[in-house]
């Protein structure tokens, strides 16, 4: 029988990968160790892409991030509690010390424009909180300081006020309208430096003396000469409301020349270089020698200023030693001036400046030394209790109760 002819698409269906269909399942595998245990992989679950992101990197894990870090997230509820009660009590403490502030301002407005001062004074309101105070209308103590206050010739360094049991009226902190002070101490300080500046121009200098007293040195031009002044200010209360000085010890020294004293003891007395002089100078001594009422003051016999006078020899043994110089020294020439106003022309000293000198009253020099100052009005229920003269300036301290303040 013949063969049959070979189809060539047998042929191609041969070499073809067999179909999955028709192949026998493949045998099951059985795992290492012979547990019996059979693994197949699942067919039932669809295949994805894996996810290599880590948890957390998008908006959700952000989110859920943030949240972790947040301090408060790991606070117990009971901390969390405290936490928020201390930062309302901060607020309150901030808005309590702003109310004082804005409290502190009108305050020191209102007193500058009643006092008439050229600064805003410094005031302190104490006491916590300051808005109960307020609600209150009373303030346990408020301390003022005013700088630089003009009184007559000088000005006050500061003044300083602690007012107690400060009773309000009007509406805190917006209104003040006036205020009762039960209790008020203060203290004026008037300082030394300022006195030399306003008093002299710098020429004169202030000190202690001692607790009352004040004491001047420095330069006064007087009558076209510049002279040493030396002078001692006593200071005192005037009623319980003023303060003043009185000037003595006053001495005008003329350098090398004379000692002027203006005032009830006033007088004229030669320095050790002028008295020196005239002991050598012959035409000189004869001439303070020939006035009976300079031979008296000098405890020198007549005689012996007649003998002198006739004879050199013996004029130069009077007025040669040491003590006739030193006598002459403390002899008060300010009536011999005046009944003998040639004699200082004769002695070798300016007339005119003498003269002038004794023309000008006391009160003309003791006014260019003199300060005071008094209370203004508007401090009139106010008592001046004591002044004491410190180091530094002359300080007064003053009181007051029941003190009004405002309209």
């Amino acid at each position: 029988m013949p063969s049959r002819p070979r189809n060539p698409y047998d042929e191609l269906a041969a070499l073809a990968d067999p179909d999955p269909d028709l192949d026998p399942a493949p045998p099951p595998r059985i795992l290492p160790l012979d547990l019996g245990i059979m693994y197949a992989e699942p067919e039932d679950d669809p295949w994805s892409p894996p996810d290599h992101r880590r948890p957390g990197n998008g908006r959700r894990g952000r989110r859920s991030r943030r949240r972790r870090r947040s301090p408060f997230a790991a606070l117990p509820r009971l901390a969390k509690l405290l936490f928020a009660l201390v930062m309302c009590v901060g607020f309150l403490v901030l808005a309590d010390r702003c109310a004082a502030m804005y409290a502190e301002k009108k305050a020191q407005k209102a007193l500058q424009d009643e006092l008439h001062l050229a600064a805003a004074p410094q005031v302190d309101i104490h006491g916590f909180p300051f808005l109960t105070q307020v609600l209150d209308k009373h303030l346990d103590r408020v301390d003022v300081t005013v700088p630089h206050v003009a009184a007559d010739r000088v000005s006050l360094t500061k003044v300083q006020a602690s007012a107690r049991d400060i009773r309000l009226t009007g509406d805190l902190p917006n209104d003040i309208r006036s205020a009762v002070i039960g209790d008020l101490n203060g203290r004026i300080t008037l300082s030394f430096d300022d006195m030399n500046r306003e008093l002299t121009a710098s020429q004169l200098k202030f000190s202690r003396v001692n607790a009352n007293t004040v004491g001047a040195d420095g330069k006064l031009s007087i009558a076209g000469q510049e002279l040493r002044v030396r002078a001692e200010a006593q200071v005192r209360l005037v009623g319980t409301s003023g303060l003043s000085t009185d000037i003595d010890g006053m001495s005008l020294d003329m350098p090398g020349v004379a000692t002027y004293r203006p005032g009830r003891n006033r007088g004229l007395t030669l320095h050790r270089e002028s008295a020196d002089l005239i002991s050598r100078d012959t035409a000189r001594v004869k001439a303070l020698l020939s006035v009976p009422a300079v031979v008296k003051r000098l405890g020198v016999p007549q005689k012996d200023v007649d003998l002198a006078l006739q004879n050199e020899e013996k004029l130069h043994e009077l007025v040669g030693t040491p003590r006739f110089v030193s006598q002459l020294t403390q002899v008060n020439l300010v009536d011999v001036v005046a009944d003998h106003p040639w004699l200082l022309s004769k002695i070798g000293i300016d007339p005119k400046l003498i003269t002038g000198l004794m023309a000008m009253r006391p009160p003309e020099l003791s006014d260019r030394l003199s300060f005071s100052f008094t209370l203004p009005r508007e401090a009139r229920e106010l008592q001046i209790r004591d002044v004491r003269v410190g180091e530094g300036g002359v300080v007064a301290t003053v009181s007051g109760v029941e003190v009004g303040v405002g309209k």
